[in-house]
């Protein structure tokens, strides 16, 4: 059972706080991903936690025993880079089974692992040739490789598939949650693609500026982020946010968002609002809870002209005005044009996400 433990973790440099009091706790077998955008401190965290970056405070633990004071190569964690770090004047064999030759293994120990390696990478073929004569895909294969061979207690990844073109993102990182799951080793994986987030993780930590937001599964991220910055930072197309204020419509209440567009609020809402002391928010709205209206008349329906339409395949994206700002509609394709005007769209009220408007936190 491995169990990797942070408390208080963060990390200082000069008067800039990188990463700010991180308290953590990664599960066996547990695959979690570390998201935010570009300069939050995610890799600097996991360089902390592989012992490449010294800690200004807090502890890190494996198994109930701290890391604080372990060097590097005695933590029992192997490291996937971004850049795949191999060695170009070594073959793809020499490559994997450098850190067994470095541990004093046996020959013919070494050979069975670095066959049964590349047989799971399917790398058998390219096992005497040089990095330089190989893909990026086959590349990264290595670079995994070379971690798996070690059988550590944690496996830790830097953004390792940013150096791919789209599909080979698409087929490593399936590769790689196939192989953490088969191998069950607990792992912590950094990347500024929330879509990669979502999609591998057992559960999403979200950084911004150094300070977790939130942690929580996928689902949980994307159904309830905790304030508007999770919430467009989440999801693709990210989470339109319109500013409104609640006002009176014959003993109900309404969002108004000007220029003629009001939708009811639900009563349970309102008084969350009140509580709250406020009588502006901000509205959140997923693409999927906006689509083009039927014939029958709808309390969450408003009309707008198109300013645009992605088309994505299987759906389509309208760009539609709520209010002056422009959101994301998910319609079917062939549905709508750009440039039609007065077009119909409902809004699922039951899925309206509000915040705080100067906080950004969620009220609910």
């Amino acid at each position: 059972m491995t169990e990797l433990t942070l408390r208080g973790v963060h990390k200082r440099f000069g008067t800039v706080d990188a990463v700010k009091a991180v308290d953590l706790n990664v599960t066996d077998g547990e695959f979690v991903v570390l998201v935010g955008p570009s300069g939050c401190g995610k890799s600097t965290l996991l360089r902390m936690i592989a012992g490449l970056e010294e800690i200004s405070g807090g502890d890190i633990m494996l198994d109930g025993r701290s890391l604080n004071a372990v060097a590097p190569r005695d933590r029992d964690m192997a490291m996937v880079f971004q850049d795949y770090a191999l060695y170009p004047h070594m073959t793809v064999s020499e490559n994997l089974g450098f850190s067994l030759k470095m541990r004093d293994l046996p020959a013919d120990q070494i050979y069975d692992k670095v066959r049964d390696v590349a047989q799971m990478l399917e790398l058998e073929p390219y096992l005497h040739r040089k990095p330089r004569a190989l893909s990026g895909g086959q590349r990264q294969r290595v670079a995994l490789g070379r971690a798996l061979i070690r059988d550590p207690k944690v496996f830790l990844f830097d953004e390792p598939l940013s150096n791919l073109d789209a599909k080979l993102r698409v087929g490593m990182r399936m590769e790689i949650r196939k192989l953490q799951a088969a191998l069950g080793t607990t792992s912590i994986y950094v990347t500024h693609d929330q879509t990669e987030a979502m999609t591998m993780a057992d559960r999403i930590v979200v950084l911004r500026l150094g300070e977790v937001q939130q942690i929580g599964s996928p689902n949980e991220i994307y159904q309830r982020p905790v304030n508007s910055f999770v919430a467009t930072f989440i999801g693709s197309p990210p989470m339109s946010l319109i500013p409104a204020t609640i006002s009176s419509d014959g003993g109900g209440a309404v969002l108004d968002f000007g220029e003629g567009h009001r939708l009811p609020l639900r009563a349970g809402r309102v008084e969350t609002t009140r509580r709250a002391g406020i009588n502006r928010v901000d509205v959140g709205l997923r693409s999927e809870h906006i689509s083009l209206a039927g014939d029958a008349a709808d309390a969450g329906t408003f009309v707008s002209d198109v300013v645009m339409v992605e088309d994505h395949g299987a759906d389509s994206m309208a760009v539609v005005r709520l209010g002056g700002r422009e959101v994301m509609a998910r319609v079917r394709p062939g549905s709508v044009r750009v440039g039609e005007t007065s077009r119909r769209f409902t809004v699922d009220l039951n899925a309206i996400h509000l915040f705080h408007p100067e906080t950004g936190m969620r009220l609910v």
